[in-house]
C-alpha cells in the first residue's frame, strides 16, 4: 500500500511541477515577445489559461491526497464518539459520491459530448476537458488510499 501511495504522491507532484514550468516558461515567453520582440504571441494567452486550469485541478486533487483541503469541521469537532465516526463516514461518502458523481462521470460526459477545437491553438475541448476525470480519478484513489490506511494501520489518523 505504501508502494501505491508513493507513486501517486510522485506521479501528481510530477504532473503539478511540470504544469508549474509551463506556466512560468509560456508567462516569460509572453513577456519576452510583447517587450522586447514588440510582436506579441498570439497562442500564450489560450495556453496559459488551458495550463492555469490544468494546474488548478491536479493542486485540487493533490489538496485531496494530502488532507490538506478545505473543510468545515465545527460540528464535526463538537461530536465525540460514535456520533463523530458516524459523521466522518457520512462525510467521506458524500464526497466520494460527489467526486465520482461530478468529476469522473461528469467528466467522461462532458469529454465525450465536446466537439469543437480552441480558438487559437487548434486543440480539441476534449484535451482541456480530460483533466476533470483525471483529477477525480486521483481523488478517488486518494480516498480510498486513505481509507485502507486508516483502517488497517494502527493509529491512522483520521
Amino acid at each position: 500500500m505504501k508502494k501505491v501511495d508513493k507513486i501517486l504522491d510522485a506521479v501528481m507532484r510530477c504532473l503539478m511541477a511540470i504544469a508549474m514550468f509551463a506556466l512560468l516558461a509560456g508567462g516569460t515567453w509572453q513577456i519576452f515577445t510583447r517587450w522586447i520582440l514588440k510582436n506579441p504571441s498570439t497562442f500564450t494567452d489560450e495556453f496559459l489559461r488551458y495550463v492555469l486550469i490544468w494546474a488548478s485541478m491536479i493542486g485540487s486533487a493533490y489538496c485531496f491526497y494530502k488532507d490538506e483541503h478545505l473543510a468545515l469541521d465545527l460540528v464535526k469537532d463538537r461530536l465525540h464518539g460514535k456520533a463523530k465516526v458516524a459523521l466522518t463516514v457520512f462525510i467521506e461518502a458524500m464526497i466520494l459520491f460527489f467526486i465520482c458523481y461530478v468529476f469522473v462521470y461528469g467528466g467522461w460526459q462532458l469529454m465525450a459530448k465536446a466537439k469543437k477545437v480552441s480558438s487559437v491553438m487548434r486543440i480539441p475541448y476534449k484535451t482541456l476537458y480530460a483533466i476533470v476525470p483525471i483529477s477525480g480519478v486521483m481523488v478517488v484513489v486518494a480516498r480510498v488510499l486513505k481509507y485502507i490506511q486508516m483502517f488497517t494501520e494502527k493509529g491512522g489518523k483520521q
